[in-house]
């Protein structure tokens, strides 16, 4: 008898810990490529730099705040 083996599938996000880490992680990527571009031209001043991190979090604070964003959007429960 030959049975198909059934993949498993990755568990969706489910504790806060876990959401945190990822929502984190996503800020953390998007503020550290804005540096190091800015950086790899030639932008040297730590004040710039400083302010083109705060700026990259824009990005992802405003994906957390749509209500419809499933990943990391604050949705009604």
């Amino acid at each position: 008898m030959v049975t198909k083996m059934t993949a498993k599938k990755k568990p969706a996000i489910k504790t806060t810990k876990d959401q945190l880490i990822a929502v984190g992680s996503s800020y953390l990527r998007a503020a550290v490529a804005a540096v190091l571009a800015m950086y790899m031209a030639g932008i040297t001043d730590p004040k710039v730099l400083a302010n083109a991190f705060v700026a990259a979090l824009a990005g992802p604070l405003l994906k957390a705040l749509q209500p419809n964003e499933k990943e990391f959007g604050i949705t009604k429960k």
